[in-house]
């Protein structure tokens, strides 16, 4: 193990000589083989080593009893412990968050406080790295996230990052030492767990290298993501000339145009989606504007994509009578013919004499509702257009209204009332072609 070890912390450059590391000692296999292990190999990597233990308080008297192991640890080993306890329920509740977001608040405000000029070493392994890509599977992430545990991450380094547990084991067992055993970690009320108890093993008997190849992989999409990064970066101050504004976007890969996206929203402090997201990528290259949140929208106009305010006054409604022939909608052509019941037609149909006062081609407004053909229900408009089109797509959508509301939208279809019946003598043709 010692030697995986070794070439771990060299193919990431983790420690130069004369490095003082500080080990996240919790008294579990993990921690405990990190700590002996560079302790073992102090001499020979030029480093001085210490631990540093956070009590939680969490779980009574075996907080405490693992709290007294490692304190009898580092004293058998004569290694220095900074050792302090924390009422992270009382912490949790004052700021309002989820006990295990405060346990790790607390912990690594503690380890940041005491590890100044000095690198910190976390005991994540080779099955940490795999659980959390996993995880990362099942919420939805981009390449960053199947990355997995980054390596290396400001003066935090993780020499375990590509041994496995049983290795530490096997170490820990050569070695006769014991260690202790947080009871959550059995339980599978927590998604990790459940991971941990119940998907890796399948996995594992699905490919005995499960390990092995998640660890490969993962360095390898570090590098892709690296580069990817780096590239974004690079794009991002070519294209980026205020706070707002990117000029000349649409020059760029999809993959960097999404990264330079999220750069302009985060510098903007604005947090959306990977989906939204794609939907701005969509107007970089059409045109449009796509709220973000309140009065807030981006916007892009002859490849000149900006965050802006607009309100409710400045929007660009559509509403134009309208006629028969050739009627303009945005990039569309809306072609209107009125027919005989008997004559031939190849668009969307309605009957003509249905219709009520002054017909009109616009787009979405605030409140809009249709009992769409074969319905017995009328619907909201605005729930229709959430689960049919994108955010790009909305603004873009095709309306023809009378003076009872719409008849007819665009990729969803006409209202009940004005459907065709075998007491129709006279029907409107729709066709829409995009220009």
């Amino acid at each position: 193990m010692l030697d995986q070890i070794m070439d771990t912390m060299q193919k990431y450059n983790m420690l130069n000589m004369g490095d003082r590391v500080v080990v996240a000692l919790s008294g579990g296999a993990d921690s405990v083989s990190l700590l002996l292990s560079l302790s073992e190999l102090s001499d020979r990597l030029g480093i001085t080593v210490s631990a540093i233990h956070v009590n939680h308080c969490l779980r009574g008297d075996e907080s405490d009893s693992d709290e007294t192991f490692c304190k009898e640890l580092c004293k058998k080993n004569r290694i220095t412990l900074i050792s302090k306890r924390f009422d992270v329920l009382d912490y949790a509740l004052k700021n309002k968050m989820s006990v295990e977001q405060a346990a790790r608040n607390i912990r690594y405000d503690f380890f940041k406080e005491n590890t100044a000029g000095k690198k910190l070493a976390t005991a994540h392994t080779a099955n940490d790295n795999a659980e959390t890509v996993i995880f990362n599977l099942t919420r939805g992430t981009g390449i960053k996230g199947i990355a997995g545990i980054p390596p290396v991450r400001d003066n935090i380094i993780r020499p375990l990052i590509e041994t496995t547990r049983q290795q530490v084991e096997d170490y820990l067992s050569e070695k006769n030492q014991n260690f202790v055993t947080d009871k959550t970690n059995l339980s599978d009320d927590y998604t990790r767990n459940k991971i941990r108890h119940n998907v890796i093993p399948v996995l594992e008997m699905i490919n005995s290298s499960l390990f092995r190849i998640i660890t490969a992989n993962s360095y390898n999409f570090r590098l892709d993501n690296s580069y990817l990064e780096e590239q974004s970066v690079n794009a991002f101050n070519a294209c980026h000339t205020d706070k707002n504004t990117l000029y000349g976007l649409n020059n760029y890969h999809k993959a960097i145009r999404h990264r330079c996206i999220s750069m302009l929203l985060s510098a903007n402090n604005i947090d959306i989606s990977q989906k939204r997201i794609s939907d701005i990528d969509i107007i970089c290259t059409n045109g449009g504007k796509i709220n973000l949140h309140n009065n807030v929208y981006i916007v892009c106009k002859m490849g000149i994509i900006s965050i802006e305010d607009i309100h409710p006054s400045e929007h660009e409604d559509i509403y134009t009578e309208l006629k028969t022939g050739s009627n303009k909608f945005m990039n569309k052509e809306v072609i209107i013919f009125i027919r005989d019941i008997s004559e031939k037609t190849s668009g969307t149909i309605i009957d003509a004499d249905k219709l009520s006062g002054k017909v009109v081609l616009r787009n979405r407004r605030a409140g809009d509702k249709i009992q769409f053909k074969g319905n017995n229900f009328t619907s909201s408009v605005k729930k229709i257009f959430n689960k049919k089109f994108s955010l790009q797509e909305r603004d873009q959508i095709c309306f023809i209204a009378d003076e009872s509301g719409p008849v007819f939208i665009e990729k969803a279809g006409i209202s009940e009332r004005v459907k065709v019946t075998h007491d129709t003598k006279r029907v409107m043709e729709i066709t829409i072609h995009c220009e």
